[in-house]
C-alpha cells in the first residue's frame, strides 16, 4: 500500500478550509489512512512536502487551494527525480485552477477517491529566475505587472471568494494601477520589444478561478503559453476582461499570444509579479529581470 502524506493548509479558501476538512479526514480514513500535517505559516507545505521526500512517502497530497500546491510543488521539486513523491490535490481553496486545467475533479470527496484509485500522470512544471538568482518553481501561471497587482490586491478582499473576488481585484486594478513599462523579451522563437501592461506566461489555460488567459496552454506538452497585453487606455482594458474571461482576447490587436521553451523578460522598471497566485514581487520590488523556463514532464500527479 502506497504512503501518503497529506498536508492540510487551514487557511484555504480565506479560512472557510475547516469546514469540510474533518469529513475529509474520515473519509481517508475508511481508504486506509494517510499521515496528517497542517501548516502553520507561509512556506511551510514548502518545507513538509521536501520532509516527506526525504522520508519516502510515495504521495504527497494538498488539501487546500493553488497555493498549497505551489508550497508542495517548490518541495517536491527540491527532491532528486527518482526519488520524487507523486502529488496529489483534493481542492478545497478560491480558485483551483490547477485541478481544473488537469481535469481533475472539483469535488474534494471525489478527489479523495481519486487519490487511493487514480492513476499517475507527468505534467511540465515552470521555473523563474530573478536577476539576483531567486528561483522558484510553479505549475500554472506567472503573471508579471497587471495579473500580478490582481493577486495582491485579492488578498486584501475577505467578504468576496473565488471568481467574484478576483473580478473585483480586476476592477480595482485597472483603476488604481494602469502602468505598461517597456519590456525586452527574448524567447527561444523570437525577440520584441514592447509596452506591456500584462505578461502571463501559462503551463495551463485558466488562472483567477475562470480566466482563460492562454486557452491553448496544455500542461503536459513541454510548451509554456504566454499572453500580453500592451498599453492600452482603461475602457479598452474593461472592454478586454470579458474576452479573457471566455479566452477569445486573441483577436484584438492590443494582444500578443505565443508560445516558447524559455523567456528572458527585462523590464524598464521594477514589476509586481506572481507565480500561481503567490506573491514572488510585490509592490516593493525591485526586480527587472526574470529567466523563465519549462521543465517537461518533470512531476507525476494522481489523476
Amino acid at each position: 500500500m502506497s504512503r501518503m502524506k497529506v498536508i492540510f493548509n487551514p487557511h484555504a479558501d480565506r479560512g472557510r478550509a475547516w469546514d469540510t476538512a474533518s469529513y475529509l479526514q474520515s473519509l481517508i480514513e475508511r481508504h486506509g489512512g494517510a499521515d496528517w500535517a497542517a501548516t502553520e505559516y507561509p512556506r511551510h507545505a514548502t518545507e513538509i512536502a521536501r520532509e516527506a521526500a526525504r522520508d519516502g512517502y510515495d504521495i504527497v497530497a494538498a488539501l487546500g487551494g493553488d497555493g498549497t500546491v505551489h508550497e508542495i510543488v517548490n518541495g517536491l521539486m527540491a527532491a532528486p527525480d527518482r526519488g520524487r513523491p507523486l502529488l496529489g490535490v483534493v481542492p478545497i481553496g478560491s480558485g483551483n485552477d490547477f485541478c481544473n486545467n488537469l481535469g481533475l475533479s472539483k469535488d474534494p470527496e471525489q478527489a479523495m477517491h481519486t487519490l487511493f484509485h487514480g492513476s499517475p500522470r507527468a505534467v511540465d512544471i515552470g521555473r523563474v529566475t530573478d536577476g539576483s538568482g531567486r528561483s522558484e518553481y510553479w505549475d500554472n501561471t506567472l503573471g508579471v505587472g497587471f495579473d500580478a497587482t490582481v493577486t495582491i490586491y485579492s488578498y486584501q478582499i475577505t467578504r468576496l471568494q473565488g471568481f467574484s473576488m478576483y473580478l473585483w481585484a480586476v476592477i480595482q486594478t485597472i483603476i488604481r494601477n494602469h502602468d505598461a513599462p517597456a519590456m525586452t523579451i527574448e524567447t527561444d522563437r523570437e525577440n520584441f520589444r514592447q509596452d506591456t501592461l500584462m505578461l502571463t506566461v501559462c503551463n495551463g489555460p485558466r488562472e483567477g478561478g475562470g480566466f482563460h488567459v492562454a486557452p491553448g496552454a496544455i500542461p503536459d506538452d513541454g510548451l509554456l503559453n504566454y499572453a500580453m497585453i500592451s498599453k492600452v487606455s482603461r475602457p479598452m482594458m474593461f472592454r478586454l476582461i470579458p474576452e479573457v474571461m471566455n479566452g477569445t482576447h486573441g483577436r484584438f490587436k492590443q494582444v500578443r499570444l505565443g508560445t516558447c521553451r524559455t523567456m528572458k523578460v527585462t523590464t524598464a522598471k521594477p514589476v509586481t509579479i506572481h507565480t500561481d497566485g503567490e506573491i514572488f514581487a510585490g509592490f516593493s520590488s525591485d526586480v527587472t529581470q526574470l529567466t523563465i523556463d519549462i521543465l517537461p514532464q518533470s512531476l507525476r500527479v494522481v489523476a
